[in-house]
């Protein structure tokens, strides 16, 4: 049974999983849209629209909150500056996920997951 057991493990233990997940956020936020596993960006989502929360409210208080999870001063900065304003207005939803199919190599299922509001589109 599955009780209480929630989000996926990703076949890594919680300290490589932590460390995935804060790699792919910053690379979120510094390319706006990443090719993953589908698996991988169902777990990202939330991470990603809690610190863009985060972003949101702007003090310095959630800006060092955030920092904790964004492996890069300058994406932190982007965060903050460019892609919080962004969604100022938007009531959550930030990430969209799109299905690519299957990976040649494995055939594991790919996705892509972007920031609803691009500006490089």
């Amino acid at each position: 049974m599955r009780h209480r057991k929630k989000g996926r493990s990703l076949s890594r233990t919680a300290s490589h999983r932590k460390a995935t997940l804060r790699n792919m956020a910053t690379s979120l936020f510094r390319h706006e849209r990443i090719e993953t596993t589908t698996a991988k960006a169902k777990e990202l989502r939330p991470y990603a629209e809690r610190l863009i929360t985060m972003a949101r409210r702007g003090d310095l208080h959630s800006r060092r909150l955030a920092a904790r999870h964004v492996a890069d001063r300058e994406v932190l900065g982007k965060l903050f500056t460019d892609i919080a304003p962004r969604f100022q207005e938007r009531p959550g939803g930030y990430t969209r996920i799109l299905k690519l199919g299957h990976r040649k190599g494995d055939a594991a299922e790919m996705a892509l997951i972007e920031l609803v509001e691009r500006t490089d589109a």
